[in-house]
């Protein structure tokens, strides 16, 4: 890709767009963009950082589009009737996909590294982002939220990371279809579950995903996963798991800490052995950070290397995110908003004591829809016999979608299964709720996606149930 192009992003501000307009410019390109939260005064502070970046932003109105010359990036879901699509078909500008673009760039690179499944790719990103850049590798990595470990004051939205050297990391996504774009050297696959698509649709995707890659490593424990690496040529995988047999590499003596979590982990082929430490909870992570030492393993980096270098990962905004605590109650902010991330941050959360105030908002009224049912699942089987579950209605920012299952299903559903379950049509009256019903020794745990407002949320949360009599 030559240097000196321009580029336009609608909807700049979006988790999978943000760090791409952060690749190109620190590349040498022109960037400029829109985004409907910033006409609608949301997540101020995001925009000031892409401004300190030298990107320009204008209102979702078209008139940021300006010349014929222009790249405009959008996401497929973007409608022909936005003002700056409108533009953009008017002067005859070439227009790519977030996914076409991302995978242009990932594909260009001499190590391409890709993690898909549906829960925890972002954190898998992260981990072998990291550990690439330990050792010393400088790897370009693209995430879908901000690593901690790259946050500075200068950078405090770090979800990309811009290196000169061969490897490229990046997650990729299946919601939309677009994973099929990517040639990966390495293919990550940690879990397949219900999400966007039907298990069959799944199965096939990330089947294909896996066939491509000249490595693929997977996560045995897994059935999904599973079932993929049963169909792969034995020399072109290499397994990762805590009770399968037939993991290369195999990890075992799980211990779980209120902030952590460590491991032993042995390589079948080799015989070394390594003690793992992780500064992230929860048996989910676990699973992320085998499939990332997987991945450097399979690089070549050695795994003592590995498991040294992945100690030092603090983790991702908005992932069981500590945000304080405050007159004994603790707020955490966390990205749940499938069953599979649910029930990971439930069961780490329930490792340990206390009651559980839940608040989630739907991530929209199609996966709704379609994971109604698993919802419903996922939080009678996690939810303590004391824990609360506060629903409001799903995110909507506009456009044109079906709204005929909401929230109140679900709160029916789960309160007719003998668990504790409220809707409130707003959030604040959510929020109102869980300060009324929080006392010393409770949780509230904020979750939801799709919406960087929810991290205020919580933020404010925290603040009111400190003000407290």
């Amino acid at each position: 890709m030559s240097a000196h192009k321009s580029y336009f992003f609608c909807g700049i501000g979006g988790s999978g767009m943000l760090p791409l307009a952060l690749i190109l410019r620190a590349a040498g390109h022109r960037v400029s963009g829109s985004d409907r939260a910033l006409d609608q005064g949301r997540t101020a502070p995001k925009f000031a950082f892409l401004r300190a970046q030298g990107i320009a932003l204008f209102p979702q109105d078209g008139s940021g589009v300006t010349d014929a010359e222009q790249i405009v990036v959008a996401s497929a879901a973007v409608e022909d009737t936005v003002p700056d699509i409108a533009r953009a078909v008017a002067l005859g500008c070439a227009r790519l996909t977030r996914a076409a673009l991302l995978s242009d760039l990932f594909n260009a690179s001499a190590q391409g590294i890709a993690v898909g499944g549906t829960s925890g790719k972002s954190t898998t990103t992260g981990m072998i982002g990291w550990i690439f850049h330990a050792l010393g590798r400088r790897p370009t990595v693209m995430n879908g939220a901000v690593m901690k470990n790259f946050v500075t004051p200068d950078a405090p939205f770090a979800s990309a990371l811009v290196g000169d050297g061969d490897t490229f990391v990046s997650e990729v996504d299946e919601s939309d279809g677009s994973i099929a774009l990517y040639a990966p050297a390495i293919a990550v696959l940690n879990n397949i579950s219900l999400d966007h698509k039907s298990l069959d649709e799944l199965h096939v995707l990330f089947g294909d995903f896996t066939r491509r890659a000249r490595r693929a490593v997977i996560n045995l424990d897994d059935a999904g996963a599973a079932a993929i690496a049963a169909e792969m040529h034995a020399d072109a995988l290499l397994g990762v798991g805590f009770h399968a047999p037939a993991a290369r590499l195999a990890a075992s003596a799980l211990v779980e800490e209120p902030a952590a979590v460590s491991f032993t982990v042995t390589d079948r082929e080799t015989g070394v052995s390594a003690a793992v430490h992780l500064a992230v909870p929860g048996r989910h992570n676990a699973q992320n950070g085998l499939c990332a030492l997987g991945a450097a393993v399979a690089a070549g980096i050695s795994l003592a290397d590995a498991a040294g270098a992945i100690a030092d990962f603090t983790g991702l905004s908005r992932r069981m995110d500590i945000v304080g605590t405050a007159n004994g109650v603790t707020v955490i902010d966390d990205f749940g908003h499938n069953p599979d991330k649910i029930a990971a941050t439930l069961s780490a959360l329930h490792a340990f004591p206390g009651r559980l105030l839940l608040f989630f908002q739907p991530h929209g009224y199609g996966p709704l829809r379609l994971m109604g049912d698993a919802l419903v699942d996922t939080f009678v089987n996690h939810m303590g016999g004391d824990d609360v579950l506060l629903l409001c209605d799903p995110v909507y920012f506009g456009g044109t979608v079906n709204r005929d299952v909401g929230s109140e299903a679900i709160v029916d559903a789960v309160s007719t299964r003998r668990r504790t379950a409220e809707y409130h049509s707003s959030r604040a009256a959510c929020g109102d709720r869980l300060v009324a019903l929080a006392r010393p020794g409770d949780r509230i745990v904020v979750m939801g996606a799709r919406d960087d407002t929810l991290s205020a949320f919580a933020a404010d949360l925290l603040r009111r149930v400190g003000g407290k009599e």
